[in-house]
């Protein structure tokens, strides 16, 4: 637009902002009243758009967030908390992403927790070392959170220099430090005693295993639960074979078991592992369950389309992740801490991996 020499130009202004005495806003912290006089509300119900509140009609909602978009306004979260005394978000600490468990369990933390109107902060640690997880709870401290909901598949908790920030609830998936923190995890003994039991029911004379790493939690109680279960019922317990959750370090170790006389039944410690047992038996000329029964634990989404599907353990993960928001924030609430264990039960699933051994007479 052309103006007169001399003249200050016209500058293109909003009607809110010639209202305001026709000069453009300069750079300025927007306040929340600001946003109350330009959407024509009070300051009450533009706190109560910015905190996500139901109780906003679709209408009002609408003018308020275009009030904040036009004046650029953000919602000062610190503020709020350190008014209410709470950051409404949960920090959550795990060694590794690539885990079913661990990202299944991630999942429902996060998707409970935006439920109850929390976010999560994640704090991935690379190395599962005393200094790696020192300094994630460090870090936590230092963010803005709540609680903290550590997912642990190694022995460190109970390590004299891991401490805590103070203040901060806690709550640990996988883990046996249940006397200094409040636990929740699926029941992997149960879950492998009844795995090592249906083979035993179907006629086999014993169960070899091939287990997770010997850091792992889960591991450790999978392979403890498969030798109780054997020498209760005094049944020979065979040597045990380590894997590393991998379906590779499943088909080495199915490349010995198919050379081992009288192995006609193992239990893996994971469905990825008996993967590779299922390919090693195959390229080994050995048929399960005809030769060999198998059976998984975890029951991933693949497991009912193996060759031939899997039967496993299936966790319900959700309900771990759902049951550790629900922990921290009672926490939270009652202002206290209850150390201690919560188990979710798990269940057999039985497909067509497993079967009466050719030996047992029983009809197939």
């Amino acid at each position: 637009m052309e103006h007169e020499p001399g003249q200050p130009p016209v500058h293109n202004l909003s009607p809110a902002r010639q209202a305001a005495g026709g000069a453009p806003r300069r750079k300025q912290q927007v306040s929340m009243a600001d946003v109350a006089k330009l959407a024509g509300v009070s300051s009450q119900t533009v706190s109560r758009v910015s905190n996500g509140s139901p109780d906003v009609i679709d209408s009002t909602r609408r003018q308020v967030i275009s009030a904040m978009n036009e004046l650029g306004y953000r919602p000062n979260s610190a503020a709020r908390a350190l008014k209410r005394g709470s950051f409404r978000t949960i920090g959550v600490i795990t060694f590794s992403l690539s885990s079913l468990g661990n990202m299944r369990t991630l999942e429902a933390i996060a998707l409970h927790a935006a439920r109850q109107d929390f976010a999560i902060t994640l704090i991935p640690v690379t190395a599962p070392t005393q200094a790696g997880i020192q300094g994630a709870f460090s870090r936590m401290g230092e963010l803005a959170v709540d609680a903290v909901i550590a997912i642990m598949e190694v022995h460190l908790l109970d390590a004299a220099t891991v401490t805590l920030p103070p203040g901060v609830k806690v709550v640990v998936v996988d883990s046996d430090a249940g006397e200094q923190y409040s636990v929740v995890d699926t029941d992997q003994a149960d879950g492998a005693r009844k795995a090592v039991q249906h083979l035993l029911d179907l006629g086999h004379e014993t169960v070899w295993h091939v287990a997770g790493p010997e850091e792992s939690f889960a591991s450790e109680r999978r392979a403890a639960a498969w030798r109780s279960t054997l020498a209760a019922v005094g049944k020979p317990v065979p040597p045990v074979l380590r894997g590393d959750w991998s379906a590779d370090s499943g088909y080495a170790a199915g490349l010995r078991l198919a050379d081992e006389p009288g192995c006609t039944a193992v239990f893996a410690a994971n469905d990825h592992m008996a993967l590779g047992l299922l390919r090693a038996f195959r390229e080994k000329g050995k048929s399960v369950p005809g030769d060999i029964s198998l059976v998984g634990f975890d029951d991933v989404p693949e497991a009912s389309s193996y060759a031939p599907p899997l039967t496993t353990v299936h966790q319900n993960f959700a309900d771990v992740g759902n049951r550790c928001v629900d922990n921290v924030l009672q926490q939270i609430r009652t202002h206290t801490t209850e150390p201690g264990v919560t188990l979710v039960p798990t269940e057999l699933v039985v497909r067509a991996s497993t079967a009466a051994p050719r030996t047992s007479g029983r009809p197939r």
